[in-house]
């Protein structure tokens, strides 16, 4: 049968697995399916492990045993998060149930799969993870580059811009900061320019992400 991983090309940015089990046969049985089908993968025994060893920046995503020795999936998904690692979670469980879950995905799990779950299950819910992740990265490449955008911006620039943005016009936003009409459109032009905006409604978005 076919899966979301076989029916695509490897990514150039070499996506990884991470799988995180204190299970051994599971960590082998899984690394073994990833590697049947092209998957790089890495594992480790529990969250402390990765921890220690592992890397925070991994491109791709985590399959995520819920009950650990130590610390569980879940409190495993919210130091993540304040560690600042936003790598996509598949969690997997053989004592599901319906709280643990919710919590999980609430907080941002791509799936929540119960053992025995069969291999096309866990590779479908990898292909979705892989994508959360690809989109992930690209949504942070066009910020940092609007960022720097906005970087070149001088105060005035930005005054104007957040007047723009606001929905003042050119007449209202010369009283607000008490200047000519003139200057605000020189100053509303270079904005434009600078932040590579197409349009006000444009701009708008690009601010929002600033």
């Amino acid at each position: 049968m076919s899966n979301a991983l076989e029916n695509e090309d490897m990514p150039s940015d070499e996506q990884m697995v991470v799988v995180i089990d204190d299970d051994a046969d599971m960590r082998v049985s899984m690394t073994d399916l990833f590697d049947s089908v092209g998957v790089k993968s890495s594992s480790f025994r529990n969250a402390l492990d990765f921890i220690e060893n592992g890397c925070l920046s991994t491109s791709g995503c985590m399959v995520l045993d819920v009950r650990m020795p130590g610390m569980s999936g879940i409190e495993f998904q919210s130091r993540l998060d304040d560690l600042g690692c936003q790598i996509p979670i598949v969690f997997i469980t053989g004592h599901g149930d319906v709280p643990t879950s919710v919590t999980a995905m609430k907080a941002g799990a791509v799936d929540f799969l119960l053992k025995p779950f069969t291999n096309e299950e866990l590779l479908d819910a990898i292909g979705r993870a892989f994508e959360t992740d690809r989109r992930r990265r690209q949504d942070a490449v066009v910020r940092n580059a609007i960022k720097q955008n906005a970087s070149t911006l001088t105060p005035r620039e930005k005054q104007v811009m957040q007047h723009v943005t606001d929905g003042l016009m050119n007449k209202q936003i010369a009283y607000e900061l008490g200047i000519s009409e003139i200057m605000v459109k020189i100053h509303r032009a270079s904005v434009m320019r600078k932040m590579e905006a197409r349009s006000l409604a444009d701009l708008v978005k690009k601010s929002e992400l600033i």
